[in-house]
């Protein structure tokens, strides 16, 4: 029987006491041990795959794999095999070793369909790696730019560019244009979750506070899983991913995050009912990571209630 754990259920909890109920009984219908046939199919579908994973330092970072649809595999309802590996540089690399935990994110931007799936390395080979499920579930539409994807010539060892606390001009225009970010969260005991956040260009704020970059980003209405949310309430840790579409280049990023509840800031941006506050550690740059490139955005729906920096 699926169930929320501590840090999910206390947001739940915080914002009604109703509403935690009313989760609980969500949780016992869609938060399962196994992949439904559909979500097996959907992952045979993409060509990118998000994942989230901790280093030796109990960090977390959040990666994107890529290849031809069909390089993810489920030959059995708790069975996730990856035929790819991470790019070079990727902190991935270090981390994917067995019994590692996971957040696996299939998202494919030009249907905005996404589903979830977190576990543990079960099996590395010469092809890739596969995961073990332990937690699997479904998402909304909400928030997600549709993109078409189109794959490019294969990769050789692309540059890289070391990110530190207080970020280059290219990270902070990369953050700046961002209409999509990606974050890792870890919470002891309750394995690695992967999650997706979208806004208006510029729903990302960059500013610098005594030497470090901080990042903050408004919350909208969304599931009341509170998956990310909940695990920074146990672990104020949090891994950051931007996607370059137009170049392929990756933003990775880790910091450490605090929920801001309320105050002038969420009541001033249209549309937030929280904001995620996110103090850069450090980070890097991969150019033209990604064998991918995407067409132009046509945006959410859900962005016309939404507001901006700008306007805040």
């Amino acid at each position: 029987m699926g169930r929320f754990h501590e840090g999910e259920q206390a947001l739940q909890r915080r914002v009604s006491p109703v509403l935690q109920a009313r989760m609980a009984k969500t949780a016992e219908v869609v938060l399962r041990d196994y992949m439904p046939e559909q979500h097996r199919d959907f992952f045979t579908l993409l060509p990118t795959l998000v994942v989230g994973s901790v280093d030796e330092c109990g960090r977390p970072w959040a990666s994107m794999l890529a290849g031809r649809p069909g390089f993810v595999l489920s030959p059995d309802p708790v069975t996730l095999h990856i035929a790819a590996k991470p790019i070079a540089g990727d902190p991935l690399e270090r981390h994917l070793a067995q019994d590692a935990p996971l957040g696996i994110l299939g998202l494919q931007p030009e249907t905005r369909r996404r589903n979830r799936m977190n576990g543990r390395v079960s099996a590395l080979d010469e092809s890739g790696f596969t995961v073990h499920v332990e937690q699997s579930f479904g998402n909304c539409p909400q928030y997600i730019q549709a993109r078409a994807p189109r794959l490019v010539g294969a990769l050789g060892t692309p540059p890289r560019q070391m990110e530190v606390a207080q970020l280059s001009p290219r990270a902070t225009a990369m953050l700046h244009a961002a209409d999509t970010v990606f974050i890792a969260t870890h919470a002891a005991n309750e394995g690695v979750d992967v999650s997706h956040r979208g806004g208006k260009p510029g729903f990302v704020k960059v500013e610098q506070r005594d030497g470090v970059a901080v990042l903050t980003l408004p919350d909208f209405r969304g599931n009341n899983f509170f998956n990310t949310l909940g695990n920074i309430a146990l672990n104020p840790r949090a891994g950051l991913l931007v996607v370059d579409y137009a170049t392929g280049d990756l933003l990775q990023l880790t910091t450490t995050a605090e929920i801001i509840w309320d105050g002038p800031e969420v009541d001033a941006f249209e549309g937030a009912q929280r904001l995620l506050r996110l103090r850069v550690e450090c980070g890097q740059i991969i150019e033209g990571g990604l064998p991918v490139r995407w067409s132009e955005p046509a945006y959410a729906p859900q962005l016309i209630e939404t507001g901006s920096w700008a306007a805040a």
